[in-house]
């Protein structure tokens, strides 16, 4: 794989693996009848920083990565592309707060991301890069022209480092599109994701609220009240 030195690998967070990628069995019969298209979300948000196409194809990630199940909702519901779509107007993922400039190399992840592209890039040149790809081994076909079945294999192939992408390390881009989805679905709602907390509700945080001291240690009995938003919104 070409420029490793450049783009060391960012640390995976284990909250959440189990939702990383669904087997490929599975793939067909869930996301056909989960999918949710760009333009049904177009509706609801006009994105600035990415594209149509980007746009596309960030949706149909976070449909993979986190999809509506049993568990609870997924990303897309929960207004995950959203969130990553301001997420990318920010200081933080223009890299305008760090130190971007060489040298460039590897090193140990205790001191942090150290390659050349900020976040929206890495993201963005990613995408340009799997399309690239696909069209090599799907015919001409772009990421967001595959089944679901493909489309999973790829992004577990991302996942695992095996699709040596030329222009950025596949592991690297799939670890930061992993934890802006998981970002997005976790956040505050006032930063576009976790539309209505629903992600709080799923897993039993109560949000901002001033005291739950009492409920701390308990395991055997979920927290009684609703979760409260940093504006004060009661879900």
């Amino acid at each position: 794989m070409s420029n490793d030195r450049d783009y060391p690998a960012v640390p995976r967070r284990s909250f959440l693996k189990s939702f990383a990628l669904i087997p490929a069995a599975q793939a067909g019969m869930l996301f056909e009848q989960r999918r949710f298209t760009a333009d049904a979300a177009a509706a609801q948000y006009t994105p600035v920083f990415f594209n149509q196409e980007e746009w596309q194809f960030l949706h149909i990630a976070c449909d993979l990565l986190i999809p509506h199940d049993e568990h609870g909702p997924g990303a897309i519901e929960l207004g995950v592309p959203e969130f990553i779509d301001r997420h990318m107007q920010t200081p933080y993922a223009a890299g305008d707060i760090w130190y971007m400039h060489g040298p460039y190399q590897a090193s140990s992840t205790h001191f942090g991301y150290q390659g050349r592209l900020p976040l929206r890039d890495i993201l963005r040149v990613g995408f340009r890069a799997i399309d690239e790809h696909c069209g090599w081994n799907y015919a001409g076909k772009k990421f967001i022209q595959l089944g679901s079945v493909p489309q999973s294999m790829v992004l577990t192939a991302a996942e695992n480092g095996t699709l040596l992408l030329d222009t950025v390390p596949d592991t690297v881009f799939f670890n930061c599109l992993l934890n802006e989805v998981r970002n997005g679905y976790f956040a505050d709602p006032q930063y576009g994701g976790n539309k209505g907390m629903g992600a709080w509700k799923m897993i039993g945080y109560p949000g901002l609220r001033a005291d739950y001291i009492d409920w701390v240690k308990v395991r055997d009995r979920p927290y009684p009240m609703p979760p409260v938003n940093l504006a004060g919104k009661r879900g």
